[in-house]
């Protein structure tokens, strides 16, 4: 996933690296040094300061096996941030570099995002990403990785687990909700170019447009695919469906310009830090593209970050409905830092909120209208780390303002055509699903006497069951896709909101 560099954070944020970098060279100084000394202790606790270094000697002094100074420090560095959330790491030269260049959407790998697990024995896949290997051999959002080419996952050391060279084969070991033992799927690596936006027509003057990630690009892309889609219609849609299933975030900034395209005013989202160079506020411009037509938007749990950002402001705004599953709840803006070395922090610098002042962090978006996947045999048995899947299951994660609210669920993966429909038709006629749910519900009791009548007319046998009536199911759907542009129009820079790690 792409990262957006604010300039004005970075620049004021590196002089506290650059300072936390220096003070361990500080030489010793004159009668000035005092004065300095006692600020640099009034921020640095130094008893902390020995103890670690204790730790560090006795691991050096009497470990097993020799640890390079290298590897112990830099390992002492990803535990300090794996501490903190779930989205704060570090990346040495090489992973600084992978992950630019993955911002850059082309790379090396398999196509998918995933989030290390805090016990580091597995990775979870937030989302396979459209029209990639890891899509095509049919990995799904919430499958667990548990090894790669037969190695578990805790003693793999790369960040990066997945990258290798185009052509190359790897065997993921997976677990997966409804199957009853793990599983074996065998991948092939390809160059990766990520196609963020892709759209066609679904009925004459009903247009879709699937975002499946935020690049630099997307906002110039959604702009094309808009225009496209308009000149089909002859001149202007009646509607669009703006599927957000499964996006994991991206760019701040670009979801900010796709937000702006379809509002004519009111705000985006906006930011709060710790320090004041983290706030920021981005409001509309006027200019609707779609001149006022309706928007559904589609998102479920694994909308995440900058795909909570569109949805909660077109909401919002009332300029859209949201139809589908809870969101991920991933409330949180990362930057990446870049240090003198050539390696890189990406740490949690803010949260954002939504135009009516909500934090969504650990709380997700709800839908307007909820949407639920075809029930299989077991899932009720599954353990809560394949089926509540939400940043509120994440160990360490950030607590949200409304986190732990009475009746709170996790949102559900929702594949397929099925919500596509559901989002059209509640696109042509607003309140429609919601009237077909309910009438759908109505006819469950008049199905149990009926059957239970049906019952006390066989003669008595054991081996003979009432006939039971199965619930009323919304059928789900095949993730469509997602491609690049043109520059977008100016926008303020943010703070990049990030995801986890692609290979």
């Amino acid at each position: 996933m792409r990262v957006a560099r604010s300039a004005t954070l970075l620049l004021a944020l590196l002089p506290a690296v650059s300072w936390a970098q220096q003070t361990a060279e500080a030489p010793a100084r004159g009668a000035d040094a005092a004065t300095t000394e006692e600020a640099v202790t009034s921020r640095v606790p130094l008893e902390e300061i020995r103890r670690y270094v204790a730790v560090y000697n006795a691991v050096r002094a009497a470990y097993v096996d020799p640890v390079d100074d290298k590897k112990l420090m830099q390992s002492a560095i990803r535990g300090l941030l794996l501490d903190l959330d779930p989205h704060s790491t570090y990346f040495d030269k090489e992973d600084a570099e992978a992950f630019d260049e993955q911002a850059n959407g082309a790379y090396d790998g398999i196509g998918v995002e995933l989030q290390q697990q805090p016990d580091n024995s597995s990775l979870k896949v937030i989302s396979p990403i459209d029209d990639t290997p890891a899509a095509r051999a049919g990995i799904l959002a919430g499958d667990l990785i548990i090894a790669i080419d037969g190695k578990p996952i805790s003693a793999i050391e790369a960040t990066e687990p997945l990258r290798g060279v185009a052509g190359t084969k790897v065997v993921l070991t997976l677990v997966r909700e409804g199957k009853p033992k793990p599983f074996d799927v065998t991948v092939t690596r390809e160059t990766i170019r990520v196609t963020s936006v892709r759209s066609k027509m679904l009925e004459p003057g009903y247009g879709y447009i699937r975002l499946s990630t935020f690049q630099a690009d997307t906002g110039a892309d959604f702009q094309k695919h808009v225009a496209q889609l308009q000149q089909q219609a002859g001149g202007k849609l009646k509607g669009l469906v703006l599927d957000l299933r499964s996006n994991p975030g991206g760019l701040l900034t670009a979801a900010v310009q796709v937000a702006d395209d379809l509002l004519e005013k009111g705000n985006i989202v906006s930011t709060r830090g710790r320090i004041s160079i983290s706030d920021a506020r981005f409001d509309a411009t006027p200019g609707d593209l779609l001149k006022g037509a309706p928007v559904v938007v589609l998102a479920d749990a694994g909308s995440a970050s900058a795909s909570e950002v569109l949805a909660g402001a077109l909401r919002d705004n009332g300029r859209a409905r949201v139809v589908g599953s809870r969101t991920f709840g991933k409330g949180s803006v990362q930057t990446v830092l870049p240090l003198d070395n050539g390696d890189s922090v990406k740490l949690t610098t803010a949260r954002y909120f939504t135009p009516s002042g909500k934090s969504i962090q650990a709380t997700g978006i709800i839908p307007d209208v909820l949407l639920q996947p075809e029930k299989r045999a077991g899932d009720d048995d599954l353990p809560a780390s394949l089926t509540d899947y939400s940043e509120a299951t994440l160990p360490g994660h950030l607590r949200g303002d409304e986190e732990g609210t009475e009746g709170y669920k996790a949102g559900d993966v929702l594949p397929g055509d099925g919500p596509i429909n559901d989002a059209l038709a509640e696109l042509k006629q607003p309140g429609s699903v919601l009237a077909r749910q309910k009438a759908e519900a109505a006819k469950k009791p008049a199905a149990k006497p009926a059957a239970a009548a049906a019952a006390v007319a066989k003669p008595a046998d054991a081996t003979v069951k009432p006939a039971e009536t199965k619930p009323a199911e919304t059928k789900p759907a095949e993730q469509p896709a997602a491609a690049p542009a043109t520059p977008a129009p100016a926008k303020p820079e943010a703070p990049a909101s990030t995801a986890p790690i692609k290979p």
